[in-house]
């Protein structure tokens, strides 16, 4: 007897008709013609049933901000950090909690079950850690939050900041995060890589840096990161996110850089949206575009899982808390256009990021936590064409929420009643 039993489903790695039985929060099969009694059955009639959507790259202590205290008229990075630095001081604990909160109900319902937060540590009252702290407690049956200590303005930029990213990772905070390109010299950039790398090192505590988040091509930090994961034996523990200097960097340097990073086995986290968005802002035409070299670190075997950065804040007014608009983007930015392609983007916003975040127990598998979205969709490459409705949302067993099939109704003489766009799928995808 399984307390769930969820029949003919279409899994990632492309196997049809199988079955997937729960027993107390945990998958207990996976397999074709399970017959045993079930307390709920749920056909999925051959549609995508998919471990939920991971977010590696967030910051929700901004989210749901926007216009606060005004709109972002450029539209640019800098302006964003600068309205930013407007806000903070005036951030109450009630407020973080209410907007974070509030997110993580859009995000659940978009089968996005784990987040990585970078949580800004620049003030010293630490209210942002206080109040998204308090959120991971609150949101803990259905989403695991991640918080990452990270100082938006530099380690090194303004007095108190160094003692005030200890203070959050004494509170509770598991991640030691970085900004090094955002610190006055390349020299404190460098310095800072280092010191976070040795505080993570002494603590056991990962890292994930804000790194190179720049149109320079001659920002170095990726490579410093890579060698002091090295140095510290931190190999598997460490994020460089964003990378966006390496869309301008000389393709010499690059073919040195990917294997110093594969090397280190370091992980990227880069962010199509935000990244097509603010980064090229100085150039007339042609534009860069800023996306780092995904295809090629892919190519490299290094662990590439994509975030959305940001859902409606100084930086991007944007967002609509699903992973598949980041994977849909990043298909036109790379060009990765192939069925195989889109498995890869969609591996990027599911298991790579759940690896790089280190979540325990996630998957597909029996022994795995019975976490699943059962998709409106055939396969993973129309997932990412259509981004359809979450049909069921599964925590642990248990439907945390739904969506109702995608249906217009057309009134057309000699035409059907009603279209279907996942009826759209190619042949070969069914």
């Amino acid at each position: 007897m399984f307390d769930l039993l969820i029949t003919n489903a279409t899994l990632p790695d492309g196997r049809t008709g199988i079955d997937i039985a729960v027993r107390d929060g945990r998958i207990a099969a996976v397999e074709a013609g399970i017959t045993a009694e079930a307390g709920q059955a749920i056909d999925a009639g051959g549609l995508l049933v998919s471990p939920p959507f991971v977010d590696p790259h967030f910051h929700m202590d901004a989210t749901l901000s926007l216009g606060l205290p005004r709109m972002n008229v450029s539209g640019t990075l800098l302006e964003g950090i600068a309205l930013w630095g407007e806000l903070r001081p005036t951030l109450t604990k009630e407020a973080l909690i209410e907007r974070a909160v509030r997110y993580c109900d859009l995000a659940v319902s978009k089968g996005l079950m784990a987040v990585r937060s970078h949580v800004d540590v620049s003030d010293p009252r630490l209210v942002t850690a206080e109040a998204l702290l308090e959120v991971r407690e609150i949101v803990a049956p259905y989403l695991d939050l991640q918080l990452v200590a990270f100082p938006q303005d530099g380690y090194y930029r303004e007095p108190g900041i160094v003692d005030a990213l200890s203070r959050a990772l004494d509170m509770g905070v598991e991640v030691v995060g970085g900004i090094p390109h955002f610190e006055r010299t390349m020299e404190d950039g460098t310095r800072s890589v280092e010191a976070l790398c040795r505080i993570a090192a002494d603590r056991g505590l990962m890292v994930d840096m804000h790194c190179d988040e720049t149109d320079d091509p001659l920002s170095r930090h990726v490579e410093t990161l890579a060698a002091q994961t090295v140095r510290f034996g931190l190999q598997g523990r460490v994020a460089g996110s964003h990378l966006t200097s390496m869309h301008s960097m000389d393709n010499y340097y690059v073919s040195k850089l990917l294997p110093l990073m594969a090397e280190a086995r370091m992980a990227a986290i880069p962010n199509p949206l935000i990244n097509m968005m603010l980064q090229g802002r100085h150039d007339t035409y042609p534009k860069r575009r800023g996306l780092t070299r995904i295809p090629q670190m892919m190519e490299m075997g290094i662990p590439v899982g994509l975030g959305q950065d940001c859902v409606m804040d100084p930086w991007y007014s944007m967002g609509t808390g699903d992973l598949l608009d980041v994977a849909h983007m990043a298909v036109h930015a790379t060009q990765m256009g192939s069925i195989a392609d889109k498995r890869a983007l969609f591996d990027a916003v599911t298991v790579n990021s759940a690896e790089i975040m280190g979540l325990e127990r996630y998957g597909l598998a029996v022994g795995c936590h019975a976490d699943m979205v059962i998709l409106h969709c055939a396969d993973t490459a129309e997932a990412i064409r259509l981004r359809p409705a979450r049909l069921k949302v599964i925590r642990r067993g248990k439907v945390v929420a739904e969506t109702a099939p995608q249906v217009s109704r057309i009134m057309l003489d000699g035409r059907p009643d009603h279209v279907t766009p996942a009826d759209y799928a190619p042949r070969d995808a069914v």
